[in-house]
């Protein structure tokens, strides 16, 4: 379970702090809250819509969090904004892992201020670290004056953990489907020479996924160029590793996927395509039979009129 927090603020716009959250179960988003667009949590996936007390409980939640920590998030803003001016932004990460146990595996919350690391929960979630900066050495001496680590490992612990088994059992036909990849590896000539091949893996789910290169079973990770994995837009995944091999020695390259939806990993090559002589050949071969077959039909038509001219009929053989 992943909480991504956004705190935005800009004081040439207005006094306002404009809060953006979402929620995230593995790589989908199950809701939105926007304080410009809405004062409620959107629901993003069905069994979310369905469950409206539990959307409340989110709202509440929320608004608890925000409201103990408006004052330390006016300090920071207000502090900066006498030094730099311009906007702000606060990022939170914070979120569970569990193992099928249904046990808690991790806990983290992460904060950064307009990009940069700021403070962070350590990994027994008992006390915080933070940046090198007098800013953040303060925020960290007030946290742990108010117990704030306690607090949130309770969260971690408890409602996060609580929260995410309801989700993965609510929403199961979303959240714990497995649709395998389909890959195909695509061949780029290069102007300055050699050959690029890109191995794709697309509509996969979930995120997890594996994609490496090989030459004669030599491993080539170092030398791919691979991008990360991306949402496809429809609740899938997609991924592409490509390596570059001199001209002529592609059928010495393979690219090994591995994922859950696989039932063994696959092992992919460029596949060259068929000859080009090879249809036209067969098409004029067929366009010869064709008209040989037509110059026959015509011949004995012509050669039957001609007889049936020329034969006299036994009858008037007979008469004369």
């Amino acid at each position: 379970m992943r909480y991504f927090i956004t705190v935005v603020y800009n004081p040439g716009y207005d006094k306002r702090l404009r809060f953006m959250v979402m929620g995230y179960v593995d790589n989908t988003q199950i809701f939105s809250f926007d304080s410009e667009v809405s004062q409620r949590v959107e629901p993003r996936v069905p069994f979310m819509a369905q469950d409206p007390e539990h959307l409340e409980e989110l709202e509440l939640f929320g608004r608890r969090v925000l409201l103990i920590g408006q004052i330390e998030l006016w300090t920071l803003f207000r502090y900066r904004s006498q030094r730099e001016k311009g906007s702000h932004t606060i990022q939170w990460l914070c979120g569970c892992d569990t193992g099928p146990d249904h046990r808690l595996l991790r806990g983290y919350k992460r904060m950064a201020y307009d990009g940069l690391s700021y403070i962070s929960l350590t990994e027994d979630l008992r006390s915080w670290i933070a940046a090198d900066t007098e800013e953040a050495q303060s925020t960290r001496r007030k946290w742990e004056a108010a117990g704030f680590a306690r607090s949130w490992r309770s969260f971690l612990e408890g409602r996060c953990v609580a929260w995410l088994v309801k989700y993965l059992d609510k929403g199961k036909e979303i959240l714990q489907r497995v649709d395998p990849p389909k890959t195909n590896v695509t061949h780029h000539p290069r102007p300055e020479g050699g050959t690029t091949l890109k191995c794709w893996a697309l509509s996969f789910y979930p995120a997890d996924i594996m994609l490496t290169w090989q030459r004669d079973e030599e491993d080539l990770t170092q030398d791919m160029d691979l991008i990360e994995t991306r949402p496809a837009g429809d609740g899938t995944f997609q991924k592409w590793a490509a390596v570059v091999v001199p001209a002529g020695e592609e059928q010495r390259y393979t690219c090994h996927v591995l994922h859950e939806g696989l039932p063994e990993p696959l092992i992919l090559k460029w596949e060259p395509p068929p000859s080009p002589t090879t249809p036209i050949m067969g098409i004029i071969a067929g366009l010869i039979l064709l008209g040989v077959l037509v110059a026959g039909a015509v011949a004995a038509i012509v050669m039957r009129k001609s007889t049936g001219c020329h034969t006299v009929p036994q009858a008037d053989l007979e008469l004369k």
